[in-house]
């Protein structure tokens, strides 16, 4: 089987990145299995994801040199990555654990391609269910007294377990400023999508007692603006008077589930690529 490789690209916008890219590609002999690109009016910037495959895995290392070569010419920020290879992830999480429980059920049945490396929580909670999927559980409380230790021992966690994404999965602790800037473009949050609005405890009853018709959820990579990250996924459920409290608990934690899902799908087969402060994710 042809080894296959993902490259994925951004730059000013120009006449001929496309004829130049397919043409390098070419002329090593690559199959272009996917092209994806995007011209970005506003920024002014290009986008590009080509998943190809190649007659020789040796033949990777000359070509990701005249990528180079071809990437000062163009002033392009780019990625050669290898799609055979499963992410490894680090969940963090709290004390509500829908979101931990979908990914450990889709990264077991091989429906996520990620490697689950390791879950760490502020609380014990759920232990022996990350235990009983063979991943190992890390207890790391956390005092505000004790915060810059503890994110330490994160930042020693992923270093040690070679982590590629962390993913926030309903983690209901602030990161620093540090943390967030050492995790930039490897660390995506899920939360409701109720924000600015009913902040702080139970957010689906206040909205339920406002009458919302519509309740939803957003994923976004992490930084130091609290939940104003580069959007990655969202979506939207409908509800109606009749639904209580726990009905939007349920269907929101559905929705929060899925959009997490999705997003850290769309990070691991590197389909998403920043444009400022927004995404081009591609499907």
């Amino acid at each position: 089987m042809r080894p296959d490789y993902i490259l994925t690209l951004s730059c000013p916008d120009r006449t001929g990145i496309v004829y130049r890219v397919s043409g390098l590609l070419f002329e090593h002999g690559c199959n272009i299995l996917d092209s994806q690109q995007f011209g970005d009016e506003e920024s002014g910037l290009f986008f590009l994801r080509v998943h190809f495959d190649l007659e020789r895995a040796a033949a990777i290392a000359e070509l990701e040199a005249q990528v180079r070569v071809l990437a000062a010419d163009f002033r392009m920020q780019w990625r050669l990555h290898d799609p055979r290879r499963r992410a490894r992830l680090l969940v963090l999480v709290s004390k509500q654990g829908h979101c931990l429980n979908d990914l450990l059920f889709r990264s077991h049945s091989r429906q996520l391609p990620v490697e689950i490396a390791a879950v760490a929580s502020n609380h014990a909670d759920f232990a022996a269910l990350s235990r009983s999927c063979g991943i190992p559980f890390h207890h790391l409380p956390v005092t505000a007294d004790t915060r810059a230790q503890q994110e330490r021992q994160l930042l020693e966690l992923v270093e040690r377990e070679q982590i590629d994404l962390v993913v926030l999965a309903r983690y209901m602790q602030i990161l620093s400023p540090r943390l967030c800037q050492a995790l930039a473009g490897r660390a995506i949050n899920i939360h409701h999508s109720f924000l600015p609005s009913f902040k702080g405890a139970q957010p689906y009853h206040q909205a339920h007692a406002r009458g919302v018709k519509i309740i939803g959820a957003t994923a976004h990579y992490v930084t130091g603006e609290l939940d104003e990250g580069p959007i990655i996924e969202q979506d939207v459920a409908r509800v109606d008077h009749a639904m209580t409290p726990r009905d939007l608990v349920r269907l929101g934690s559905d929705t929060e589930s899925q959009v997490l899902a999705r997003a850290v799908r769309r990070h691991v087969e590197h389909r998403i690529l920043l444009n400022g402060h927004r995404t081009v994710v591609f499907r």
